[in-house]
C-alpha cells in the first residue's frame, strides 16, 4: 500500500473509533432541548484524494457509515448518510472547480486550497450529510421544522469540530 492510502487508511480509522467511542458518549442537551449531534467522520470521505473514482466514495461512505451504525445502533442512518456524501462530492467538487482545476491539487484541504475554499466545501457537504442523516432518523415530513433546527444546530457544531481537526493535524 503507498503512503497516501495508509494515510487516508488511518484517517478513517482514527476518525471511526473518535466518532464511535468519545462522540458518541458526548451529549449536549439542556432540558428537552435535544438538537445536537457532532459527526466528524464523513470528513474522511472529504479529505479523500481529488481523483478518487465514485464508486469509491460511494462504497467508502457507506461502509464507515454501516460500521458506525453498529455501533450506534441506528440501522441505516449513518450508511444512508455516507453514501449520499460519497455520491455528492464530486458534483460539489466541479461546482467548486478552481480555475485552473484540481491538476496540481491531489487532496481537497485547506493546505492545498486555502481555508475559505475548505471552509465552503465543508459546509455544504456536512449540511448535506446531516440533512440526510436527520432525515433518516425522524422519518418524516412532517417534523420538517425540528429537521432543519436539528441540521443547523448539527452543523455548527460539526463544522467547528471539523475544522478544529484541520487546524490540529494540517496546520499548514
Amino acid at each position: 500500500m503507498n503512503s497516501i492510502g495508509f494515510r487516508h487508511g488511518l484517517r478513517l480509522v482514527f476518525l471511526f473509533f473518535f466518532q464511535v467511542l468519545v462522540l458518541k458518549q458526548v451529549h449536549l442537551n439542556w432540558g428537552d432541548f435535544n438538537y445536537i449531534s457532532i459527526i466528524l467522520y464523513p470528513l474522511w470521505i472529504l479529505l479523500l484524494p481529488v481523483q478518487t473514482a465514485r464508486w469509491i466514495l460511494v462504497a467508502g461512505g457507506f461502509l464507515a457509515g454501516l460500521g458506525v451504525d453498529w455501533f450506534y445502533d441506528s440501522p441505516g442512518v449513518h450508511a444512508s448518510a455516507a453514501t449520499f456524501t460519497g455520491f455528492l462530492r464530486p458534483f460539489i467538487l466541479s461546482y467548486l472547480e478552481p480555475r485552473g482545476g484540481y491538476n496540481r491539487v491531489p487532496i481537497p484541504s485547506k493546505a492545498h486550497l486555502g481555508l475559505n475554499w475548505f471552509v465552503t466545501y465543508a459546509s455544504i457537504m456536512l449540511i448535506g450529510y446531516l440533512f440526510i442523516y436527520i432525515s433518516m432518523e425522524v422519518f418524516t415530513p412532517a417534523l420538517l421544522g425540528t429537521i432543519l433546527v436539528k441540521t443547523l444546530f448539527s452543523f455548527i457544531i460539526s463544522i467547528l469540530m471539523v475544522l478544529l481537526y484541520m487546524f490540529i493535524f494540517d496546520p499548514k
